[in-house]
């Protein structure tokens, strides 16, 4: 695969997609959301992989929407506008619904859409430097595209605050609100990172794409008659899959399960 601003890997079951516009701070254009959308599709559907981490060259991990590209969308029409916005729209909602994991690897600053793409992931870890903000009102805007995102992520007393002081706060509060899993030393995050790459690539691949889903079926949901019915259809046909079967079968029988990659 190659991209204009992207630099993409995979190695042993994991993918790492790059943003690779550091003289910009990995801002984002038509350019980037087209790159993004594509990259995620394809990686999701790609057998040989299991993880996908969402990393950054240079300084910051995304500074939001390029200057340059805002300053052309203001001269859009309204029509041509509603259509920039949904395709921001749906690159935002390929990270998030990509059938695979993908750890937001935030090693810099992190603003307005920037925290967009790093809520849309499943895990965020980010150095103890990196500073956040949803910058949107300083400049007129609202974070409307990347507030389904950021609202799960941070939940909506805290996105209210930041929504409309558009503070810049730290990794530790960042991490006090749950907007990150884990905040970490610098020279500790790839080591962390590759942790929990290895974690998941050692887990079976199906039960790690239907344990994602289940959570966002069950949050969404009422305790109730019909969610008691779900979960147990689920465990139920789980059980019997092929992975589901090895994995027990392989526990059972004190070996480890067919699905482990091969040690290079």
């Amino acid at each position: 695969m190659t991209y204009q601003t992207l630099l993409v890997e995979i190695a042993r079951g994991a993918a790492t997609v790059t943003l690779n516009r550091p003289e910009v701070r990995n801002a984002f254009n038509e350019v980037v959301i087209a790159e993004l959308t594509e990259v995620f599709q394809e990686l999701g559907q790609n057998s040989e992989v299991r993880v996908i981490v969402l990393a950054a060259n240079g300084p910051s991990f995304c500074a939001g929407a390029d200057l340059n590209w805002m300053k052309k969308m203001a001269t859009y029409t309204p029509e041509e506008n509603l259509a920039d916005a949904e395709q921001l729209a749906e690159m935002l909602y390929q990270i998030f619904g990509c059938p695979k994991p993908v750890i937001a690897k935030v090693q810099g600053d992190c603003y307005a859409g920037g925290m967009g793409l790093a809520a849309a992931c499943d895990i965020s870890v980010a150095v103890e430097s990196a500073q956040f903000c949803l910058s949107e009102v300083k400049l007129g805007l609202i974070p409307a595209t990347i507030s389904p995102y950021v609202i799960k992520a941070m939940g909506a007393n805290a996105a209210r605050r930041y929504f409309i002081t558009a503070e810049r706060f730290s990794a530790k509060e960042a991490h006090r609100i749950g907007f990150v899993h884990e905040v970490v030393a610098a020279e500790q995050l790839d080591e962390t990172v590759a942790q929990l790459v290895n974690a998941i690539v050692n887990n079976s691949p199906n039960a790690v794409i239907e344990a994602k889903w289940l959570v966002e079926d069950v949050t969404s949901a009422e305790i109730d008659e019909d969610l008691l019915a779900y979960t147990a259809e689920r465990i139920a046909a789980i059980r019997t899959s092929e992975e589901g079967r090895e994995g027990v079968a392989s526990f059972l029988e004190k070996r480890k399960p067919n699905w482990l990659l091969p040690v290079n």
